[in-house]
């Protein structure tokens, strides 16, 4: 029966994260503000909820470090190179002629190179990431109902609220690397779908914490080098305004609300 709850509970998650994306989809005419509150939100999730749960699950410490802190520095520095050496072979193929991007698309504000050398590919992997997150969320979920007791509302809380800023940011990311519309939406589905599979499949087998731990660790490191490196840089480039600071502020202090009421 707990398990059943977990898959009714991630079904909520699935319409929020449709609601985020729609969101993000239909405020284009304010996009500095999408991209403030996108980054926001990914510092909040990082920070605040992805890393003290990998603090605690991935445990031992290696040459006095615990496992997931040098994950998270591994998968930011990982980020790091992949873009680097995608945007240098994107480089020596000629620039973004053929790729498949949108030329008149979300992020472009009228001069056809607005990205600045940025690749749909980067954006493609960073919302598959944003997927993979969803799923273990599911996981996460179906894990804390066989627990029982609050600890399934608890998470159930936290999954639904976090799965909005996870369609909101997954529709923005794979946008704001030159995807056309369809990707985005695509991309979309796939990460409101994974929460369900996450949970469903708990009604299979049992999770160990450990990998989980290991896992939420690196993908917190990709997920901070995006939003540092990528999304904060681009929301103040044409708008360097406190609106916008503002959107990242409230995205920060969104999450930090979630995960006290989680506790």
């Amino acid at each position: 029966m707990q398990g059943h709850m977990a898959v009714i509970v991630a079904l909520g998650a699935f319409l929020m994260t449709l609601a985020g994306g729609w969101t993000a989809q239909r405020v284009t005419d304010r996009r500095h503000l999408v991209l403030g509150l996108a980054g926001g939100l990914m510092l909040g999730v990082v920070g605040l909820d992805l890393l003290p749960e990998a603090m605690h699950a991935a445990g031992d410490e290696v040459f006095g470090v615990p496992l997931a802190l040098l994950l998270f520095v591994g998968g930011f520095l990982v980020a790091h190179c992949v873009e680097r050496l995608l945007a240098v072979r994107q480089a020596s193929h000629g620039g973004r002629n053929g790729d498949g991007g949108d030329s008149h698309g979300y992020v472009h504000g009228g001069a056809p190179d607005d990205h600045g050398g940025r690749v749909p590919q980067v954006g493609l992997t960073a919302a598959a990431a944003m997927v993979g997150h969803s799923l273990a969320d599911g996981v996460a979920l179906g894990a804390a109902f066989q627990v029982g007791g609050g600890m399934g509302v608890a998470v159930a809380l936290a999954v639904i609220t976090h799965d909005f800023a996870d369609g909101f940011n997954t529709y923005t990311l794979t946008r704001l690397y030159g995807n056309a519309r369809r990707k985005a939406l695509m991309m979309l589905f796939a990460d409101a779908v994974a929460p369900v599979v996450g949970a469903a499949s708990t009604l299979l087998f049992t999770l160990p914490e450990e990998p989980l731990g290991a896992y939420l660790g690196f993908f917190g490191g990709v997920l901070l080098y995006l939003a540092a490196a990528e999304i904060l840089p681009e929301a103040h480039h044409k708008h360097p305004a406190l609106s916008t600071l503002m959107c990242t502020v409230g995205g920060v202090a969104g999450i930090w609300l979630v995960v006290g009421l989680a506790d």
